[in-house]
């Protein structure tokens, strides 16, 4: 209906009527808007490659009002809207949906089907950038970078979106987006994943929260939220103080993951991971206090708190890793796994426990690999006959661009770029590049920037890039969208489709 509507006011040069009668149409059409406020107009705008003079009005109209625009878009739409619209134009979909994605797990469950070909998903965490400030290149504009260069050449290109426009994204949804699902719906605490990547035997209603040992000054306030990446030895000697912490409702279990993080495990009756972070995400603020989101929390709230004061007074005479922070509280979610969906013999070659418990939890048996990048290419070429479906994990993009250091991240892009060659030499029947979300080392944090993607395949149609960045990749032909549809175009350009509909 609204449809129609908006065809048949494609060329009417008074966008104030097109507002009118969406709002009387708003009385009389509830299918089409069953999913929207009743006390709002609608427009519905699908697919256009270009705005007419009169939809242009009808924009600028809205956002002037107090009238919100429902606009669903195609990539290339939006791509060139202005940044000011958020303000007050919701760029929204209907909820539980995210802009592009039409095709869900249960239908992708239905259509996929088994076949000989290979999938290679590399990510480069938090690979992209921002312009230095004296070059006015990016960290990839900046690298050295053949073989990345070679691929995108053959590639189908774009920018995507993890999570959604003006979104900065953690770890765990960039990567759910990537492997097809939705961020929102799946929210997954990091706890769970961290506490899975370092093999922890959780019961059910175990409680983990992922902790970094942090720095704080005389005054409480944070100065280094990673306590200058203690080593991981360091790391387990402070575990163990910390683990004979005595809580009364709950056992505690205090297990060292990587560098300055480790993972806290919460065992006992009616507790709940409803909980509000400490970490603040950002140095220059204090911890936060930790408070209930539900009435049936505030006990375990208790007893977090409990344990981040009893962790400070015993780590206070520290140099460094003199607090901590906890997030991501969560229990192990029912979530349908990429062999149920995609039919997939997936495997994972990720050096870092946070993304090993990922790849676990989404049903990817975990490889065998060494700390390096070369390590991790080796375990490729080991073990490329067995599975259809490789996730390599490349960390030190993101690492360098969280430390602020330029340099160093454009030294990791070139690291990664030289390992390539036996990747490139498997030629796999899909290639894929890109990453979970930005990570600008001018930020030195991450970013809700998008992130550079390429597919390479003899089914795709290459586009006119020759270099992979983010200015080269917004010029491809899969302009800017949603991460959630990667998976099917992996699968459509790995022949592992079937036709959708009679």
């Amino acid at each position: 209906m609204l449809i129609e509507h908006y065809r048949s006011y494609h060329n009417k040069p008074d966008a104030h009527q097109i507002i009118e009668d969406f709002r009387e149409d708003q009385h009389h059409d509830t299918e089409d808007k069953a999913d929207y406020s009743p006390d709002q107009a609608q427009i519905i705008y699908y697919g256009f490659h270009e705005l007419s003079p009169p939809v242009a009005e009808l924009l600028q109209y809205a956002m002037q009002t107090s009238v919100s625009a429902i606009v669903m878009v195609s990539p290339a739409i939006r791509a060139v809207f202005p940044d000011s619209i958020g303000k007050n134009l919701n760029m929204a979909v209907p909820p539980g949906k995210i802009a592009g994605t039409m095709i869900g797990l249960e239908h992708m469950k239905r259509i996929s089907r088994t076949s000989p070909s290979k999938i290679v998903f590399l990510v480069m965490d938090g690979v992209g950038g921002l312009p230095h400030p004296t070059t006015g290149k990016t960290e990839l504009e900046s690298a050295r970078k053949p073989n990345l260069d070679h691929i995108a050449r053959d590639s189908l290109c774009g920018l995507i979106d993890p999570v959604g426009p003006g979104i900065t994204p953690g770890s765990t949804p960039g990567h759910l987006a990537l492997f097809g699902y939705d961020p929102v719906k799946y929210d997954v605490g990091r706890g769970i994943v961290e506490a899975l990547g370092i093999d922890l035997q959780l019961r059910p209603d175990d409680i983990a929260a992922r902790g970094n040992f942090c720095t704080v000054d005389d005054r409480g306030i944070i100065a280094d939220r990673r306590a200058g990446r203690i080593s991981t030895a360091r790391n387990a000697e402070l575990c163990r103080l910390l683990n004979d912490i005595a809580i009364n409702g709950a056992d505690i279990s205090v297990i060292p993951v990587k560098e300055h993080r480790f993972v806290l495990i919460l065992r006992g009756e009616a507790l709940s991971p409803e909980l509000a972070d400490s970490d603040p995400q950002q140095a220059g603020l204090a911890p936060k206090k930790i408070e209930a989101l539900s009435p049936g929390a505030e006990r375990t709230a208790e007893i977090a708190n409990q344990f981040v004061s009893q962790a400070g007074s015993r780590l206070k005479n520290e140099a460094s890793a003199n607090m901590v922070l906890l997030r991501g509280f969560s229990r192990r979610p029912d979530i349908l796994s990429i062999p149920e969906i995609y039919k997939l013999k997936p495997a994972a070659i990720a050096a870092y426990p946070m993304y090993r418990g990922l790849a676990r939890l989404v049903g990817m048996e975990v490889l065998p690999t060494g700390e390096s990048i070369e390590g991790q290419m080796e375990s490729l070429c080991q073990h490329y006959g067995d599975y259809d479906f490789f996730f390599i994990h490349f960390k030190s993009t993101d690492s360098r661009g969280e430390d602020g250091n330029f340099e160093a991240k454009v030294q990791a892009i070139e690291e990664l770029d030289s390992a390539l060659a036996s990747l490139l030499r498997l030629d796999p029947e899909v290639l894929i590049v890109t990453g979970d979300h930005s990570t600008p080392a001018t930020l030195a944090m991450h970013s809700w920037h998008p992130v550079p993607f390429m597919l390479k395949s003899r089914w795709c149609r290459p586009d006119n890039v020759v270099e992979f960045s983010e200015r080269a990749c917004l010029a491809g032909g899969m302009g800017r969208f949603a991460a959630t549809e990667i998976m099917p175009l992996a699968m459509a350009n790995a022949l592992k489709l079937d036709k959708f509909g009679a």
